[in-house]
Parts: structure tokens; sequence; C-alpha cells
């Protein structure tokens, strides 16, 4: 018997609906043991998703080929409430948003180790977190909320954890060798991809190595006006280009242990011809001829790592550490050809560099033990870190007609540093105690972190000489954190779960020591030694349903931030009459809001459905600056996706649907009130043959003309270059991959 339309949506709804069948159908693509999936980076311990007291994401390696995954875009497309911002022009991929904080406000990790911050000051000086190629991972997960209990400063909105791929991910057993490429293309920026990986494995050595090439154009839009200047709306002319290698050798002296060291890289280059940035300027009264772009930022890492599974010491039964060293740099060349105000042809380089050194140490421990008839998991471990961040930004211009060179751009005298030279160093201890009653029933989740926050400027020529007397300071700072999750299962597949967490980030170096002078402009930017951590107390409570066929999760949580720094506040007049602007505690804020992930086995209900399934997400927020009474720009309007899933062990094919409600909060009436909109995608794969695998993916199938949440500035935006801003319009990408 076929259920009616009525009958499966109470079955999406109201998870207790009795099922025809009980058993899940093989083949079937929609996972309905979601909630069993196990993940590491909510509690630091392997746990099924049901047994976490938090609202978890998790994106397995299938999952990424099945959705022809190649930027953060693509990555987070289906998941309601984690926003991933873009930038028309040359920047590309922005940030990860959660629940509506981003920046360096989520901690993003790379197999436990932070990705380089982000860094933005003025016109063309921009680095992003963008360094993690995603054809080298195996699963992804995303914490949402505040988890500095666990992760410290800077996990303020969330944790995003990347994790790479292991020999063993490839080398099943009896087999010792395995060599794959994978080769594809998407057409909305002209984009070629290849990779290939090879594995090898023994009794006590494996290896692995993967090295991936893309190149392509610049993004497409839906702007059609194509012309030269600053009414364009059109992509600026870009070509793009980058590559990556990860390199694993892993030694296993017995079955219960194992070392690691991986060597990796990951670089990327756009070239880009701003045609926006063309005519007559009106700030400063020249008319630019020329102005080309070339950005390129590398990172680089290496770690060592060990593992025990059955160490069986009175201190732990488990242990893993890491050491590890990381260096990243972002580079942005800008030249610029122009006639001045007066009428001189003239020609003008600046360079922008911001790059990071990060030398680290992390030890967890696992213990567990039983009190009567409670059962004690506990995880502890510390993390010790030092960073040391420069910033430099130089430039020369040059007098076409007299050849003459300077180096004083007004308001510039080049090369100047915006803050000086910093050396920050982190050292916390966590502990969290995972107590289970009731034969693991009823689970207890206590945890707390201490986090120690040093930071140590040095005042080089280049910053004394661009900032004569100002003081730079050092800064400490110590923050107890707290957590508190409760998960209860009951009724069989019914859990209950919830929490309280505590998050903090300590005050930026850039933010504390930021100092510049602009007598052209009539302001100056001065330090502030006296900025406080940022705060965040976050609640959150939830409902799960894991059934045979049916899976759904419903959470609700508020998050209260205090102190929130606002970099360049206007704080007066100084004596040269100049403007003061300096960074500071001047924001709280408040976001609270529902999620809801559900998907169904339609094989499990009835037979003559076999293969079919449905999965879907929401996410309705709310966010508020207390300070000024007027809503946050950066929480996204109410968001949904559906998806309906045929799948077999031959072929497989999903229509998926994205929609969005119109945006009518801002917090400027001149802000743009971007509409609602609902886009349809194809996705469709075939293994052809065995080891080899075809994806096709057809987007935005009516070629729709919609703006992406995180894709228009949080500016007053003209009406007349709005499409600027748009979505790519109805493209294709497909990839093939072939394994021996």
């Amino acid at each position: 018997m076929r259920p009616n339309p009525l009958f499966l949506a109470l079955c999406l709804a109201l998870p207790g609906t009795a099922f025809a069948e009980p058993a899940a159908a093989p083949g079937a693509s929609a996972d309905t043991a979601e909630f069993d999936r196990v993940v590491v980076t909510a509690t630091r311990t392997e746990r099924a998703l049901v047994d976490v007291p938090n609202t978890v994401d998790v994106i397995e390696r299938e999952r990424m080929d099945d959705l022809i995954v190649r930027d953060l875009k693509d990555l987070f497309r289906y998941e309601p409430g984690i926003t991933v911002t873009g930038s028309f022009g040359r920047f590309g991929i922005g940030d990860i948003r959660i629940r509506g904080l981003g920046g360096n406000r989520v901690r993003i990790l790379l197999d436990g180790i932070p990705v380089p911050d982000a860094f933005s000051i003025g016109s063309f000086s921009n680095a992003n977190r963008n360094f993690v190629d995603l054809d080298t991972l195996k699963r992804v997960e995303v914490v949402r909320g505040p988890s500095s209990s666990l992760y410290g400063s800077d996990a303020l909105g969330g944790v995003v954890s990347f994790v790479s791929k292991d020999p063993s991910d490839y080398l099943e057993a009896g087999r010792d060798a395995h060599f794959g490429f994978k080769l594809g293309a998407e057409s909305d920026w002209d984009g070629l991809f290849a990779g290939a990986t090879a594995a090898f494995g023994g009794e006590r050595w494996s290896g692995l190595v993967t090295v991936n090439h893309r190149q392509g154009q610049e993004t497409e839009n839906q702007g059609d006006d194509d012309s030269v200047g600053a009414a364009r709306t059109a992509p600026n002319p870009q070509d793009r280009d980058g590559r990556s290698v990860l390199s694993k050798l892993v030694f296993a002296p017995s079955a219960d242990q194992r070392l690691r060291l991986t060597v990796e890289g990951n670089e990327d280059r756009a070239d880009t011809d701003v045609l926006t940035s063309y005519g007559f300027q009106e700030r400063t009264g020249a008319t630019n001829t020329r102005v080309l772009a070339d950005d390129h930022q590398t990172r680089a890492r290496v770690a060592l790592a060990h593992e025990v599974d059955m160490l069986e010491a009175g201190f732990a039964d488990a242990l893993d550490w890491q050491v590890y060293r990381q260096d990243s740099e972002t580079t942005q060349d800008t030249l610029e050809e122009r006639v001045t105000a007066d009428g001189v042809p003239e020609r003008r380089q600046r360079s922008f560099n911001f790059d990071q050194r990060v030398y680290g140490l992390q030890a967890n421990f696992v213990k567990g033990f039983a009190t009567g008839g409670v059962q004690h998991d506990l995880a502890w471990g510390l993390d010790l870190a030092r960073t040391e961040t420069r910033q430099k930004r130089d430039g020369r211009a040059t007098n076409l007609v007299t050849g003459r060179t300077t180096n004083m751009m007004l308001p510039d005298v080049f090369p100047v540093r915006d803050f000086p030279l910093s050396e920050t160093t982190t050292a916390a201890l966590y502990v969290q105690d995972e107590i289970a009653f009731a034969d693991g029933a009823f689970r207890l989740v206590p945890a707390l972190r201490v986090d120690r926050y040093e930071l140590k400027p040095e005042v080089d020529g280049i910053f004394a000489e661009d900032n004569p007397g100002v003081d730079v300071v050092g800064l400490t700072a110590t923050e107890i954190l707290p957590k508190l999750g409760t998960v209860w299962s009951f009724g069989g597949d019914w859990s209950l779960f919830g929490g309280y967490a505590r998050g903090f980030r300590a005050p930026p170096y850039s933010d504390v020591n930021v100092s510049l002078i602009n007598f052209m402009f009539g302001y100056t930017v001065v330090p502030n030694p006296d900025l406080q951590p940022e705060i965040s107390d976050g609640f959150e409570a939830g409902i799960r349903f894991a059934g045979e066929a049916v899976y759904a999760g419903l959470t609700g949580y508020h998050n209260r931030y205090d102190d929130f720094i606002e970099s360049f506040q206007f704080v007066g007049i100084n004596d040269q009459g100049l403007q003061v602007f300096q960074s500071q505690n001047v924001a709280d804020a408040r976001i609270y809001g529902v999620e809801l992930k559900a998907g169904v086995d339609l094989g499990a209900l009835a037979p003559g459905w076999q293969g079919w399934s449905l999965r879907g997400a929401a996410s309705w927020s709310r966010g508020e600056d207390r300070t000024e009474d007027v809503p946050l720009d950066s929480v996204d309007p109410l968001t949904a996706t559906i998806g309906v899933v045929y799948d077999t062990d031959a072929w497989g094919a999903e229509l998926a649907g994205r929609f969005a409600a119109g945006r009518d909060r801002v917090s400027d009436p001149a802000l743009y009130h971007s509409g609602g909109y609902g886009v349809l995608d194809l996705y469709a794969h075939w293994n052809f043959a065995p080891g080899t695998r075809l994806n096709v993916g057809v987007f935005n199938l009516a070629d729709r003309k919609y703006w992406s949440a995180g894709d228009l500035p949080m500016a007053v935006v003209a009406a007349g270059v709005l499409d600027r801003y748009t979505a790519p319009g109805r493209n294709v990408a497909v990839s093939l991959a072939v394994a021996f």
C-alpha cells in the first residue's frame, strides 16, 4: 500500500508514527541513522550524536562528493544557520558565520590545529581564512554555539573542525596499496580541477600522498552591466589558480598505538582586472585608467602526532598528543595607473602582507571509571600555542612624465605597520566528565577550562617611524569557562538534551595596539590598552528522535554576548582637529532561534518506495544589538532546505531545494531588504564500473536571480549596483573519480 502525502508529512513531523516496515531499505540515500554518527569535536571523545548535549552537523566525504563540493559555499549550501560570506571584486570567499556570528569569533580547526586569523584594514587589504583544500578532507564537524570550555578563545560562535584523510581510509582489509584520481569541471567559474591520491600500507608502516590542482576564472553573477567603471555589475575579469598537497606517514609499533607525521600545504592565487575601479574617483579627484590586482595566499604545516588506544595507566586509558608548526601568508599587490587631479599621469604600486607563524602542543587524555552504579568518562588535556603575527603595507608612486619615484603616497609614507609585531601565547587546561546514570539513559556532562592569554608587542623601526610617540601595551587575561550539558534518553528512540556554555574571545592584537594617522582625510586610529574580553552565555535545549526509518531533531537556543569589541569606533576630536577612532567594548547582543533537521527513509515505510527518501532542515533566528537597540545584520532570515532522494547501488539522484524568507529586519533603513527566494538543484551519480563514479550537478535550475545570505555587504548599497552581489544563474558541475 502506498502511503498518502498527509501520512508522509506526519511521519516527518511526528516521528512516533507507526511504520509499515521497521527495517531500513538497503541502498537508501537518506541517512536514517543520522544521530548514530560518531563525532569527536563536541566532547573531545568519540560519541554518537544522540549522546551529545550540543547541536552538531556532520558532513562526510561521500556527501561532499555527491554535492561536488569545491569551496566553503558548496560545503554548507544545505546547512541552514551556517552562512559563508563572499565579496564582489577580488577577495571571493570570506568567512563562516554560525548562528549570526562569524569572523575570528568562530574557531576553525584542521586536525585540531587552528586555521590562521582573518584581518582587514582599508581597501585591498583583506586576509581571509579560506586556507583549506576541501578535497583533502574525509569529514567536517560543526558545533553550533559557544564552545570555549573545550576550545578556548575564538570559539564564541562555535567550532568548525576539518578532519583530513588518513591512509587507513583507503586501505581495506587485505589491501596494501591504493591509487585514485579525480577530474572535474564547473561552469559558474569555468573551473577545472584534478587530483590524485596514492596510499600504501603494511604491518607497521603506511603512508598517503594527495595532490590537487584547480584553475578557472571569475565566478559569474547575474549582473548584465559590463561597462568599465563604478556602474559595472558584471564580475571583474579574473584568473584563479590553486594547488595543495597532503602527505602522511604512519608508524604503528603495536595494534594499540600510532605515530603520524603530517606535512601539508595549500596555495591560491587570483589575478584580477578591477574594472569597477576605473574612471573618476570622487574621494581623490583622480581618474584611474588601469587597476590590476594580484592576490596570493599560502599555508603550510608540519605535525607529529601520537595516539595510544589501550594505555591502561592510572591517569588515562587512552591518550593522544601532537606538536606542530604552521606558517601562513597573505599578499595582495595592486597596480594602479591614473591621472591625478592636477593632470599628472602616475603609477601607484601597493602591497599588503599579513603572515602568521604558530608553534603548538596539544595533549588529550581519557579515563573511564565507575563509582557505584555511575559510569564516568573523564577527559582532560592541555593546549599550548605561541603565535607570531606581522602585517605590513608598502607602496611606491611613480610620476610617468619625470620618472620620479617616491614612497610618499598620501595619506601614508610607506612602509607602514598598522599594529606592531605581535607575539601571543595561550596556555589552557580543560577537564570534562561524562557521567552516565541508569545504564546510560541519563548523561550529565560538566566541563571547565582555564585559559591564559598573553600578548607581547614589539616595536620595530617601521612601526616607530610611522607612529612616533605611540605607546604600545602588552596584555594578559585569564578566563575560567564552565559548561554543563545533559542528555536524557527515553522511550527507546527519543532523547532530550540541553545545557549552558560560557564563551570568550581575548582582545585581538590588532585592536589593542592598532595605530594610524590620516591627515588627508582628517582622522586617526589610536590603541586601546583597556579592552576587555568578549563574553557570551549560551543556553540550548532540544529533542531528538532516532528511529530506523525516521530521524528528527528540534533545537532552541538563546545566546547573550557582552562587551563586543567594535573596531574603529568614533570617540571624539583631538587637539589637531582629527577625528579619533578607537576599538572599544561597546556592544551587547542577543541572538536566539530554533533549528530543525529531519529525514525519512520511505522504503522502510512501504516496500514500493524502496530507495526513496526525504531530508530537510530549517533555521529561524533573531539578533539584536542591545546597545543601539537595532537588529543584527549578520543574522539571516528564515532559511530552509529539502531534498528528495532516490538511490540504488548503481546510481542515484537528488532534487534539492534551498529557500529563504525576505530580509525585513535591518539596522539602517538605507540597507537593502533582499527578497525571499526558492532555488532548486539537481544531482545524479552513476557507478558505471568497479571503482568508478560519475557525479553531475545542475544548480539554480530555474535560472533565478537572487542574493544569497552573506553576499550583500553590511553597508549601504547603491540600488544601481545591487546585481553585483547576485548568485550565479543556472550552472553545471561534473566530476569523475576512478580508484584502483
